[in-house]
C-alpha cells in the first residue's frame, strides 16, 4: 500500500512519511524543494515538482496505481511572511489545493488527508479550541487554509472526494532518530529563540507576564512532530471508518490535535531548564504589538476517532530539537 505526501521533504511531510514507512506503508513523496530538504526525501520515491501540475500528478498515479490516499501538507506556512506577501500565500495555500484537488479527483484518488492549522478559531473564554469553536483566522495564512478547507468541503458535496481535516497549532521537536526536522537553523517559536540563547549565553526574554493565564504568560499547544505523524497514519488507517464511502454527503471531517492543556511561556522555561540544567537565564518585558494570548486544542474527537493522544512530553521534544540543531550543523558542515 502506498500514500502520495505532498509537501513529503519539509519538516512535517517527512516526518509523516517516517511514520507510514516504519508501518509498512510506503510513502510516495511530491515536493518542489521551495522549502524541502532533498536530503529528506532520500532513499524514498521522489517526483520533483509542484501539486498544481496535473500531467505530473497524472504521471504519478499511472506509475503508481496502489496510492490509497494523499496526505496535502505542501504549503506555505510563515506568519509574517503571508502579511507581506498575500498573493503568494493564496497562491500557493488555496489555489494549488483546489488543483491537486482536481487532479485527484481525475485520477479515481478520493481520500485526502489535510495538514490544517487550529490557529482559525477564535479561542474559548478559557482560551481552549474545539472543533465547534467559531472561526476568526486572524492573517493571511490561517485565512488560505480556512478557505482552502471550504473549498474542500464544497468538492466532498458534489463529488466522490472524501477529506479529513487535522488541525493543530505549535509542531515542535524532531524526528526522534534525527532523520529528519525543522530546516531552519533559526525557528521563531519561542523553543526556537531559547535554543538560541542558551548556544549564544545570552538570557531568554519573556515578552509578557500579565496575560489572563494560568501565570500570566502567553499559552501555545506545543505538540511533538512524531505525534502530529502518528495522527495521520491513525487517520489513514481509519479513513473509512471515520467517512464511509459512497451513501452519504457527508465526506468531509475536521479533527484537531493537540495536549489538552498547553504550555505557559513559563513552563516551557522550566521544561527547558529540566533538559540545560538552571544556569538557562531569563529575563521578563511586557508585551510587544502583536503579541497574543494564545490558545491550546481540545483533543477529544481526536480519541474518540482515531485512538490518538500526545505521547510526548515537552522535554522530550526540547531534547530532540536540540538533538536536531546539533546534527543539522554536522549535515551543513559535511
Amino acid at each position: 500500500m502506498k500514500v502520495l505526501i505532498t509537501g513529503g521533504a519539509g519538516f512535517i511531510g517527512s516526518t509523516i512519511g517516517s511514520a507510514f514507512a516504519e508501518r509498512g506503508v510506503t510513502p510516495v513523496v511530491l515536493d518542489s524543494l521551495v522549502t524541502g530538504r532533498p536530503e529528506f526525501a532520500d532513499g524514498r520515491i521522489f517526483y520533483r515538482g509542484d501539486v498544481g501540475d496535473g500531467e505530473l500528478v497524472d504521471r504519478i498515479f499511472r506509475d503508481h496505481p496502489d496510492i490509497v490516499a494523499t496526505v496535502h501538507c505542501a504549503a506555505l506556512i510563515v506568519v509574517p511572511d503571508s502579511m507581506t506577501d498575500p498573493l503568494r500565500y493564496y497562491n500557493v495555500n488555496l489555489t494549488k489545493t483546489l488543483d491537486l484537488a482536481g487532479h485527484l479527483i481525475r485520477n479515481g484518488c478520493d481520500r485526502m488527508i489535510f495538514a490544517s492549522t487550529a490557529g482559525m478559531y477564535r479561542p474559548e473564554p478559557d482560551l481552549s479550541v474545539s472543533e465547534s469553536s467559531a472561526l476568526e483566522p486572524q492573517n493571511p495564512y490561517t485565512r488560505s487554509k480556512m478557505m482552502a478547507e471550504l473549498l474542500l468541503e464544497d468538492l466532498t458535496n458534489a463529488s466522490r472526494l472524501r477529506v479529513v481535516s487535522l488541525r493543530y497549532l505549535n509542531p515542535i521537536g524532531a524526528d526522534p532518530q534525527l532523520r529528519t526536522g525543522l530546516q531552519s537553523s533559526k525557528p521563531t517559536h519561542a523553543l526556537g529563540k531559547m535554543i538560541e540563547c542558551h548556544e549564544r549565553g545570552v538570557p531568554f526574554t519573556i515578552t509578557g507576564v500579565d496575560w489572563p493565564t494560568r501565570d500570566g504568560t502567553a499559552i501555545r499547544d506545543y505538540i511533538h512532530v512524531w505525534d502530529i505523524a502518528r495522527a495521520f497514519y491513525e487517520a489513514a488507517l481509519r479513513f473509512d471508518a471515520i467517512i464511509p464511502p459512497l451513501g452519504s454527503r457527508a465526506g468531509y471531517q475536521v479533527i484537531n490535535l493537540g495536549t489538552g492543556d498547553g504550555t505557559t511561556v513559563r513552563e516551557l522555561v522550566a521544561a527547558f531548564r529540566e533538559v540545560v540544567g538552571d544556569g538557562f537565564q531569563v529575563e521578563e518585558a511586557p508585551a510587544r504589538p502583536g503579541d497574543v494570548v494564545g490558545a491550546f486544542v481540545d483533543p477529544a474527537k481526536a480519541r474518540d476517532l482515531l485512538g490518538w493522544k500526545a505521547e510526548y512530553s515537552i522535554e522530550d521534544a526540547i531534547r530532540h530539537s536540540l538533538q536536531w540543531a546539533e546534527r543539522r550543523r554536522e549535515l551543513v558542515a559535511s
